[in-house]
């Protein structure tokens, strides 16, 4: 997987103090293996054990003081096309931006535009940031592109053709309700 930029690869720390990096508006560039990420591992059977995910996080204050993580991620994955059932290549991407947060009440004034990002004792678990993104962005069920799918002659032979329109001259049909009609002019 290619990185982002220019920069060397090198592999993202598992851990980092997040608020020092955002005081120094600080950006880590690099990669994540798969091999750590076990839940996406278990949402993506067949990841090859030396496969990687490209990142970029920047750590910074906005306006109000709040420390934020604005990240880019790239994933190329091969996924089961739910249609034919066969492998079909996928590159994952995301763009996001977190607010870090180190209580439930300071989640809840984030303003809607900042997804919580939970901190402990100054510690964020940076691959655990990544994975919990690419779980989101992960499709639920993949599908090849209609005209790329190798089922695209099996579909187009179960369809059922358009119906045409019914002409205007066709005789309406009787409203079942129109008996109801002539009970609201009777009196009792």
């Amino acid at each position: 997987c290619a990185p982002m930029s220019k920069a060397p690869i090198v592999e993202l720390p598992r851990s980092v103090d997040p608020n020092k990096l955002a005081e120094q508006n600080t950006t880590l560039e690099g990669v994540i293996p798969f091999r750590g990420l076990s839940r996406f591992r278990e949402a993506v059977p067949g990841l090859p054990e030396d496969g990687e995910c490209s990142v970029k996080l920047s750590f910074y204050r906005d306006g109000e003081r709040r420390r934020i993580v604005s990240g880019e991620l790239s994933a190329p994955v091969i996924l089961e096309c739910q249609r034919c059932m066969g492998d079909m290549q996928v590159t994952l991407e995301s763009r996001f931006d977190l607010g870090l947060v180190i209580s439930d009440e300071q989640a809840q004034r984030l303003p809607k535009a900042l997804e919580p990002f939970l901190v402990e004792d100054f510690n964020a678990d940076l691959w655990a940031m990544v994975e919990d993104e690419l779980l989101l962005v992960l499709p639920p069920f993949p599908l090849h592109e209609r005209e790329e799918c190798p089922a695209k002659e099996d579909l187009e032979a179960l369809e059922v053709p358009e119906a045409t329109e019914e002409p205007e001259t066709e005789q309406r049909k009787e409203n079942p309700f129109s008996v109801l009609a002539g009970l609201k002019t009777t009196k009792h």
